[in-house]
């Protein structure tokens, strides 16, 4: 369980826009190599076959990957859930541009499909106290 907001943030990874790309991949599809990442990503991002696999193993090294041998085959996966790869996105995009403080934030999906509920349960568990509280800006 976690507890209090600074161990709260610190449990929630931060993706670059690279990395969100390819948790979105990995996400959507499971279980990949690098090669049928690649396939996935590269119309849309234009990266090189060594971008993508630099970006697999920044990902793996901050523990957001898992990589696995699947008969001499290197397959990655998730580590993190969606929500728990989002949260922290979501936080920021809260403060930053919409400027909310102290509110809550995973209600900006109560009304859209983006995310299951499931996930919007585990986003709002995940974002943690915020959430019960009213208000807005500061």
């Amino acid at each position: 369980m976690l507890h209090g907001a600074h161990e709260r943030d610190r449990k929630l990874p931060q993706l670059a826009p690279a990395e969100l790309d390819l948790m979105k991949v990995l996400w959507a599809n499971g279980s990949l190599s690098a090669r049928e990442v690649h396939e996935r990503l590269s119309q849309r991002t234009g990266w090189a076959y060594s971008t993508t696999r630099t970006v697999i193993e920044r990902l793996v090294r901050k523990g957001l990957l898992r990589k696995q041998d699947s008969h001499g085959l290197h397959v990655y996966a998730p580590a993190v859930s969606r929500p728990t790869g989002l949260a922290q996105l979501v936080r920021d995009f809260a403060e930053q541009v919409l400027e909310l403080r102290d509110v809550p934030v995973a209600a900006l999906f109560s009304e859209s499909d983006a995310l299951t509920p499931d996930e919007l349960a585990e986003l709002r568990t995940l974002l943690g106290p915020a959430r019960a509280k009213k208000g807005g800006r500061r």
